[in-house]
């Protein structure tokens, strides 16, 4: 059940960031890497809007209970030599 409150609030603090976009940037400052490697006005804008959908993305796996087990399928690999 928690995960799926948690869930909830990553969808919804996603869609805030891709929805409300402008204040966050007018709010908090735009991000130099952004605006050097994304584009000259809009790279900020871009990518806060691209952060937003992977969080909507996370969140939706996690209230559908697929990110635990898709966590374990790629971690697995990367450390099973250290059994």
């Amino acid at each position: 059940m928690g995960s799926f409150i948690i869930g909830i609030l990553m969808v919804t603090g996603g869609f805030f960031l891709v929805w409300k976009t402008n204040w966050f940037i007018s709010n908090f400052g735009g991000v130099a890497w952004a605006e050097q490697h994304l584009g000259s006005e809009g790279g900020s804008r871009l990518f806060i809007k691209f952060i937003g959908i992977i969080i909507i993305l996370l969140g939706f796996t996690i209230i559908t209970g697929v990110f635990q087990p898709m966590l374990l399928s790629w971690a697995t690999p990367l450390f099973s030599s250290l059994k």
